[in-house]
């Protein structure tokens, strides 16, 4: 002990009988044994050698059914407490706890580890009067009390070191705040030594939350968040241990502010990311391995490689069917199942897998199954602006508007809803980009056949305008049946001076069923029509005889 502990002590213990004495200066009492001389209902007399006898109140000396234990003529020891009208009071019991003080004083070992259990039951200006459940009697000065709520004391029982004994005052003094202040010294002793620790320590689990563990590691206590139980990410703890468990632990963070140890149990155990990164030719992207399902969540799977790694599985690679809307569908918690590695990134701790990449593409099984120009069977999935996706076996196709019915007029939202059955033919397979389109309409026969059958090419129609392009003009010739007008084809007419209803004939120049195209001519038209007049002035001029030419030729005369 230096000599500034030294002077601490020395003032405390000035401090401890100053305090003491002004106690006891406050109860003066005077310790004595005297004779049993009446005995009264309402009081004991007991001759102690002064001018009047001591009065004794009964109950001091009556067991729990209210029996005397004490009889005339008997001797027992008293302490004085006071007087009333001359006449000295005094206790039984007090002379017991003044005895029982004067016991543990002669039975006092300095060098033992002198802690009590005390129960405040009087306060007074030094501090408080306490007792053991043995009865005997110590003061705590305020000063040595370490507690705060000073008005809520009588009847709390603390934890106290005996720290000083006084024979002649037959007083002992107690301190609590001497055992806080040992046990910070020797918490914060342990810490440092805890903290000094590089290698791992042995800790006991002492409770489980949902945020962590708290584990005993020598007498302190430290939390061992659930982010830091595995490597695999945050973890349930009670799924993983209980109270009681041995674990090894790592001391990675102590704040001084508020008194926390941090620990960890991964940072005990090997980082299987840096066993991943210096095996030379180890996991590599493509590769195919067994994993665990460890957790199903609605937006993918975790899964377990078995050594403290987790890989996701995204929602989207589980299947190839682009619906799929839970995972629990297809995998539960438990299952083992063959993956993909798509991506590995140890630095980021990231690794992705794909269970569809193990399974055979759908696009490809719907080549193997159909051609251009086959009929299929599928089912309408989801219905756009621009078409409806219709689903056959496990591939979808699009069927666009124009390709539904040769009514332009006529969309899918107004044909279909989401769920029907339909047949549909295969007019293209897109495989750089996995894309198959589909026609109704060819299934059906074309406005523009059934035109076909009743007109040819040549022969001069009427229609009305529908549209007006820079490359022609659109023209309807029947319901659904619009030809176009080349720009090259238009002849004379003057393009700026005709508007949309317009009525415009014209000479049909093609016409092909299979497209369902017909393509008009004015300039073919007035060719044929320049034609026909020829041809009939011709025929007209045949029918002249030479009667008639002689007739003519006198009338020039």
């Amino acid at each position: 002990m230096n000599m500034a502990e030294n002077e601490k002590v020395q003032m405390e213990t000035e401090d401890f009988e100053t305090l003491l004495n002004e106690s006891l200066k406050e109860e003066e009492s005077v310790f004595c044994e005297g004779k049993i001389v009446k005995i009264e209902n309402d009081g004991i007399f007991i001759d102690i050698n002064r001018k009047q006898e001591g009065f004794l109140d009964p109950n001091e000396v009556k067991d729990d059914k209210g029996n005397l234990l004490v009889n005339l003529g008997d001797m027992i020891k008293v302490v004085v407490t006071g007087s009333r009208g001359g006449r000295p009071l005094v206790s039984y019991k007090k002379a017991l706890r003044k005895i029982k003080v004067a016991e543990f004083i002669e039975n006092y070992d300095e060098n033992a580890e002198n802690l009590v259990d005390v129960k405040i039951i009087q306060k007074n200006r030094g501090g408080y009067v306490c007792t053991n459940k043995e009865g005997i009697e110590f003061f705590m000065p305020r000063s040595q009390s370490a507690i705060r709520d000073m008005a809520n004391v009588i009847g709390k029982t603390y934890r106290a070191k005996v720290v000083k004994v006084d024979k002649e005052t037959q007083s002992i003094v107690v301190s609590r705040k001497k055992i806080l202040d040992e046990d910070r010294r020797a918490k914060k002793e342990l810490i440092n030594k805890i903290l000094e620790n590089k290698d791992l320590i042995e800790g006991t689990i002492k409770k489980i939350t949902t945020y962590g563990m708290f584990v005993d590691v020598g007498g302190v206590d430290g939390l061992v968040h659930y982010s830091e139980i595995s490597y695999k990410g945050p973890v349930n703890p009670s799924t993983l241990y209980k109270e009681g468990d041995k674990v090894a632990v790592k001391v990675i963070n102590y704040d001084n502010d508020k008194k926390h140890l941090s620990l960890s149990i991964k940072a005990a155990q090997p980082d299987p990311w840096d066993e991943i990164k210096d095996i030379e030719g180890g996991l590599e992207v493509g590769d195919t391995i067994k994993v665990t399902v460890s957790n199903i969540e609605p937006y993918g799977v975790f899964v377990d490689l078995g050594n403290d790694i987790e890989g996701f599985l995204h929602i989207s690679q589980i299947s190839w069917d682009k619906n799929i809307k839970n995972p629990r569908d297809f995998v539960k918690e438990g299952d083992e199942i063959v993956v993909e590695v798509i991506e590995i990134n140890p630095e980021a701790r990231r690794l992705r897998v794909s269970l569809k990449n193990m399974l055979k593409k759908p696009f490809d099984e719907f080549k193997s199954e159909y051609k251009v120009g086959d009929v299929a069977k599928g089912v309408i999935t989801t219905i756009t602006a621009f078409g409806a996706f219709v689903k056959i076996g496990a591939v979808e196709g699009l069927l666009h508007n124009e390709d539904a019915s040769w009514n332009r007029n006529e969309k899918c939202k107004d044909l279909f809803k989401s769920g029907d059955e339909i047949d549909v033919k295969i007019i293209r397979i897109d495989e750089e980009n996995q894309k198959i389109s589909l026609s109704l309409r060819e299934l059906q026969d074309s406005p523009i056949k059934n035109y076909a059958s009743k007109h040819s090419v040549g022969e001069i129609v009427k229609g009305k305008i529908r549209d007006i392009k820079d490359f022609g003009i659109f023209v309807e010739l029947d319901e659904n049946v619009d030809a176009l007008i080349r720009k090259e084809d238009i002849g004379n007419l003057d393009v700026e001076s005709l508007k949309v209803g317009d009525e415009i004939e014209s000479a049909i120049d093609f016409m092909d069923e299979k497209s369902a195209r017909i393509r008009l001519s004015v300039r073919r038209m007035s060719r044929q029509k320049e034609r026909d007049a020829i041809n009939e002035i011709n025929a007209t001029d045949e029918k002249l005889t030479i009667g008639d030419l002689i007739k003519e030729k006198f009338k020039d005369q």
